[in-house]
Formats: C-alpha cells, structure tokens, sequence
C-alpha cells in the first residue's frame, strides 16, 4: 500500500502570523491533532501541534479566570512555537516506509509535499495504527 491511499487530502492549515487563538478555535472546531503551517507562497514551513497549543496557552483563557497575561499569550503567533524541522512524506512511498520514518525520527504525523514544497496530504500514527489494525482483525476472521 502506498502512502497516497492512506493520506489525509482534507488539509486544515494555518499561516505563520495566525495567533494561537486561532489555532485553539481550529483544534477544536476539527477535532485534529496537527495544522499545517503555510508560508506566504503556500508552501509547507511547519507544523503545529495541540499539544504545542496545550504547552503555550493557558487553560484558563476563554473563562472568567482568565488573566491578561493569559490574552497576551494567546495572541502569540504560531511561527513562535511551530515545529520548523519537519520531516515529510512523499505521495509514493510505501506506508512500511512511513513507519520507519515515523519510528526514525519520532514524529506524530508526516506531511505529504509535492515537488515544489507544496503540502497535498497527511498522515498520523493513527492512520498507521488503523491499517494495521484492519489487517490484524482480516487475518483472524
């Protein structure tokens, strides 16, 4: 099986000077654990996790215990905590290969490019973990 028949084509991405705010409202509008961070000419330039988010903002904001400092740190832009080294997949790797990468380089997700940098898919560990589960629960039916 190829990477392609596995990735995620539905990209949610963000761009480098969106604030957390806006990172936190797409986190739990989408129910995702990764946003793909674009430049200017739309090309890949990092990737953001929720537990980035999670680390960077305070659980109190959006509450009446809410503090100043709080509002401040939520308007922090997103290329401040990105992850900016970022190992990516290609569309014709094989999903043995993604695990490897994913293994190799202790990543949660591989963000699919094109040639010019371009983001066209993703895929997570989950994706991985669902194949190999269907695979296991195929094999003992």
């Amino acid at each position: 099986m190829k990477v392609e028949n596995l990735m995620s084509k539905n990209l949610i991405t963000l761009n480098l000077d969106d604030d957390l705010n806006k990172a936190r409202d797409v986190f739990n509008q989408h129910s995702i654990h990764h946003i793909l961070i674009l430049n200017d000419e739309e090309e890949l330039a990092g990737v953001i996790t929720d537990r980035d988010l999670f680390k960077n903002i305070s659980p109190t904001i959006g509450t009446r215990n809410e503090s100043h400092k709080d509002v401040i740190l939520a308007h922090k832009k997103i290329h401040q905590i990105m992850s900016r080294t970022l190992v990516c997949g290609q569309t014709e790797q094989s999903i043995s290969e993604a695990v490897l990468l994913f293994h190799d380089n202790h990543v949660s997700c591989l963000p699919i490019i094109d040639e010019q940098n371009k983001p066209i898919g993703i895929i997570t560990w989950r994706d991985i973990l669902k194949v190999i589960a269907l695979q296991y629960r195929k094999k003992n039916n």
